[in-house]
């Protein structure tokens, strides 16, 4: 069964580089996590397993509202089920403006990847990583995600209908999705299995990707 691997905002392939064999689709191309499901539902198989990571996650969750029965098992990493809080709207249209006239890095480097990873060893060069794939991608991209991530539905009841294998994986220091979202996950999905990624925040793909990938193949063999 073909692993479809969604990343996360202002992410690539690079988010995934060390997990199992699997399918990585951009999710770049739309402003509505509505839209960019539908992109993804066009592109994957017939049947696939899904994973996905942030605003992976929050995507992959629209890809079983839209059409549960093409979806063999779910894989939601360091996500949120609910819709978007007015405190963090607020900030969405400044971080557009700046990154649309020239202030993507910025913005990256000094609004949003500073939250992302717990301290260690590894984690200068993570943010490094980080910081490539965002000017990579560039700011038209972070627009069209910072709007879709504005504006997205709460999927509570979408998780609620599921009923298929899942696995719910985060990082245990990641400060932008908390333990306690993953917690309401799995309360909603009493099937799925949590995991805490240790010494890991947003990012436990390339924090602790040994670990991560060991979850993402035991989860795979259920």
């Amino acid at each position: 069964m073909t692993l479809v691997l969604l990343p996360g905002m202002m992410c690539d392939g690079r988010l995934f580089q060390h997990m199992p064999p699997h399918h990585c689709l951009a999710i770049s191309q739309h402003d509505t996590v509505e839209r960019l499901a539908t992109d993804v539902l066009e592109q994957a198989p017939a049947t696939f397993a899904l994973g996905g990571l942030s605003m992976g996650g929050i995507v992959a969750m629209e890809v079983i509202r839209q059409a549960p029965d093409r979806v063999t098992r779910l894989c939601l990493m360091d996500t949120n089920c609910e819709a978007e809080t007015d405190q963090i709207k607020a900030i969405r249209q400044p971080q557009i403006d700046k990154a649309l006239a020239g202030q993507l890095d910025n913005v990256m480097r000094n609004e949003m990847k500073p939250n992302y990873l717990a301290d260690g060893p590894r984690r200068g060069d993570v943010l490094d990583l980080c910081m490539e794939m965002a000017l990579d991608l560039g700011p038209e991209v972070f627009a069209r995600q910072s709007a879709a991530l504005r504006d997205r539905p709460d999927q509570k009841q979408t998780l609620k209908n599921w009923g298929k294998p899942t696995l719910i994986l985060t990082g245990a220091q990641d400060r932008l999705c908390p333990l306690h979202r993953h917690e309401l996950m799995a309360e909603l999905m009493p099937q799925a299995t949590l995991t805490i990624i240790q010494n890991a925040g947003h990012l436990p793909t390339l924090e602790r990707p040994n670990a991560t990938s060991a979850a993402l193949l035991r989860w795979r063999e259920e």
